[in-house]
């Protein structure tokens, strides 16, 4: 991560403890001038995370971007965009070949991988999440057996279904993976992956460290988007799979960066 996105994720955690503060003070504090942090503002502002109130600078948590990162529960969300994330699932199991260690993050898109699984290859599958473990345990290959099942355990966490601690984070450090299934809540091309639990952050980084190929699945709503808890930069991904209704943009921004597109109808 870069000195502008590590100063941006510390003016987003010292609002988030202060709730405000005026631009003068987070100027000395991040010892940065004061037309610093109004260019950092504007990048806020666009994401609706702050508002600029006669140079006092306001985290904003009526907005609706965080009430929905407050309140999500994971239930409700397998109902959002459910073909997308279906067929951006079923596209990446495609992706996983005869031999393969996966390791599959949480969140509602990554659950539509176990059922897609080609039932004649064997691989080894590393889960976190309750959700990925059932579907995992039902997949009938399960009775052959043609998936091996690893699960780092925790403390549970019922609104993603995930169980994290700091066990569970040195067990997946132990093991090497061909292929890690992302999830990530935003995708920006400054300040990177983030997420909404903080929780989260340590074993998705460990996700990543200990795998080979790094493939993100997000559905297009999810591009521009910042939410509170940053895990990895762009440039960690190799590969990301979403659907049709990504920008132009986006597509031309990716492939500058040499990430490898995977676009599902």
């Amino acid at each position: 991560m870069g000195k502008k996105e590590e100063r941006l994720m510390a003016f987003i955690d010292i609002l988030k403890i202060k709730n405000y503060i005026p631009i003068r003070d987070l100027a000395n504090m991040l010892k940065v001038s004061e037309m610093t942090i109004r260019r950092d503002l504007k990048i806020l502002e666009s994401q609706n995370i702050v508002k600029n109130i006669d140079g006092v600078i306001i985290y904003d948590p009526m907005d609706s971007s965080l009430r929905e990162e407050s309140q999500y529960d994971f239930n409700a969300e397998l109902d959002k965009q459910f073909k997308k994330k279906s067929n951006i699932g079923k596209y990446a199991a495609s992706l996983i070949e005869d031999g393969d260690i996966i390791m599959i993050d949480t969140g509602t898109t990554t659950q539509h991988i176990i059922s897609n699984i080609n039932p004649s290859i064997n691989i080894t599958a590393l889960s976190y999440n309750i959700n990925i473990l059932t579907e995992l345990r039902k997949n009938p290959n399960i009775k052959n057996p043609n998936i091996k099942i690893l699960f780092a355990g925790g403390y549970y966490y019922p609104n993603t279904q995930m169980f994290a601690s700091v066990q569970g984070v040195k067990f997946i450090e132990g093991i090497r993976a061909t292929k890690a299934f992302l999830s990530a809540a935003g995708v920006h091309e400054e300040l990177g992956l983030t997420c909404r639990n903080s929780y989260e952050v340590a074993t998705k980084k460990a996700v990543i460290n200990s795998s080979i190929k790094r493939i993100l699945l997000v559905d297009s709503t999810k591009f521009g988007v910042i939410r509170s808890e940053y895990f990895c930069d762009l440039d960690d991904i190799d590969e990301i799979v979403t659907d049709s209704k990504i920008s132009e943009e986006w597509k031309n921004l990716l492939k500058e960066k040499n990430i490898k597109l995977h676009i599902c109808n």
